[in-house]
């Protein structure tokens, strides 16, 4: 026996598994299909975006079918597996996720896939179950109130004095972000927190010089 044959009956076929019926194939792609349909539902309803990705949603799906088919090739021939890392290797992704809420759905998908492709679809199923809870929970619980942000017009250059005045009357807070000057007005940025948005805009507004008030909210994070 050759060094070939030993390596080829130790390794190779060591770790090949039995050949999976069509039955039990489409069962699993099936069951990640579902899984994967419950994901888009719960993306599309807790997502408290602006702007609501589809194409996203509609990945999420699609991501955990192909995770799932790739578990189940992979687990057939250690060869197979072996080239298919190398393949993989060379995928570059050039979509940025900014949103971490993204980054979490989007490995929900993917665990769904590899759970389903090893056959433990009970798992998968209680993982989806405990993720929507836990999500559910946490997106209830209240958090500080964001800053706003008030951009006021001005033509007088030194009325920044009378509107920063007015600002701190009706806020707990007032911080100078920008500050821009021309020959004839004055472009300030202000930070606000706790600030009745329309009674202030509406006595800015009412300023010697004033020619436009904007309030912007904004989902960034929160300082304390």
């Amino acid at each position: 026996m050759t060094l070939k044959d030993i390596f080829k009956n130790s390794f190779l076929e060591g770790y090949a598994q039995n050949e999976l019926s069509p039955t039990a194939i489409a069962a699993c792609l099936i069951i990640s299909l579902v899984l994967g349909i419950y994901i888009f539902i719960a993306y599309r309803l807790l997502c408290r975006k602006s702007f609501y990705n589809k194409n996203f949603s509609i990945s999420l799906i699609s991501t955990a079918i192909i995770t799932a088919a790739i578990i189940l090739t992979v687990q057939s021939n250690v060869v197979i597996s072996l080239g298919m890392v190398g393949a993989l290797s060379i995928v570059r992704f050039r979509t940025a996720i900014k949103d971490p809420m993204d980054l979490a759905f989007l490995f929900w998908a993917i665990s769904i896939g590899i759970i389903c492709g090893a056959g433990l679809a009970v798992i998968a199923v209680a993982l989806s179950i405990i993720m929507s809870v836990v999500i559910l929970v946490f997106n209830a619980i209240p958090v500080a109130k964001t800053p706003v942000l008030v951009l006021v017009t001005t033509e007088e250059v030194k009325g920044e004095r009378a509107v920063l005045g007015t600002v701190t009357r009706y806020c707990k807070s007032a911080n100078v972000k920008s500050r821009t000057y021309t020959a004839s007005q004055l472009d300030l940025v202000i930070e606000v927190r706790g600030a009745d948005e329309s009674e202030l805009a509406g006595a800015v507004s009412e300023l010697e010089g004033v020619t436009s008030v904007s309030v912007i909210a904004h989902d960034g994070e929160v300082t304390f």
